[in-house]
């Protein structure tokens, strides 16, 4: 696993495998105070291509910024807030290159998960989704509920909400895999995967996941690895 945090490249190489587990979180200062990351990919300086969990504490703000290449979080935890609007857990936002805001959280604190610097030019759609009130939609095996979140080319985003003892065919990641897992206990060939885990599969690689008596809730995106 690249960790190099002197010239800000960490989990870079995209042909790796990599699993981050709840009990690896390494909480590292941001610029601003009240402000803590946990980075699970990145190149860049303070700029970056970044995938990252962000923990803002009680009444925390970050500075103006644009977003040059654009924005995508989900709220895990508390509200998320700007001058714009309030993001109350379970929001997922797309702020489309261009854009810009001024984060200012409320007295629940707030963590995200949010990637920065991975839209398309022409990825413009800009989006608000309350996943606690959004539709799922059947999945392609019993037991699996898929809410989609986001299409643009071959990348897809989705929750997707597994039912206990649920399993899915042996399949093969085409431009990679991304996972958080959100709720319960997420399952492959090759490991256990609890609430909290991020694992980023490369491009071609193969699993054959399931859940045990706990079911699991996951966000996953496929397609933006190349």
């Amino acid at each position: 696993m690249e960790k190099t945090f002197g010239s800000m490249r960490y989990n870079a190489d995209f042909d790796q495998r990599v699993v981050i587990y709840p009990h690896d979180y390494l909480w590292l200062p941001s610029p601003m105070q009240g402000v803590e990351r946990m980075m699970l990919d990145r190149i860049g300086d303070e700029v970056a291509r970044a995938t990252s969990i962000v923990r803002y504490a009680p009444n925390s703000t970050f500075s103006p910024h644009s977003h040059d290449g654009g924005e995508e979080f989900l709220v895990l935890e508390g509200v998320f807030a700007d001058e714009h609007y309030s993001y109350p857990k379970g929001s997922y936002v797309r702020n489309p290159i261009g854009t810009s805001h001024t984060p200012k959280v409320g007295p629940e604190g707030a963590t995200i998960f949010v990637k920065l610097h991975q839209f398309g030019e022409q990825d413009t759609e800009h989006k608000i989704i309350d996943t606690s009130t959004g539709q799922w939609f059947q999945g392609m095996v019993e037991g699996l509920s898929v809410m989609p979140l986001h299409e643009f080319q071959t990348e897809h985003a989705a929750l997707v909400r597994w039912q206990p003892n649920t399993r899915f065919n042996r399949h093969q990641h085409w431009g990679g895999e991304e996972i958080l897992v959100l709720e319960g206990t997420f399952y492959d060939e090759q490991g256990t995967y609890p609430k909290g885990t991020w694992l980023r599969s490369p491009h071609l690689s193969q699993h054959a996941p399931y859940t045990k008596g706990d079911g699991a809730v996951i966000y996953v995106k496929t397609g933006h690895l190349g």
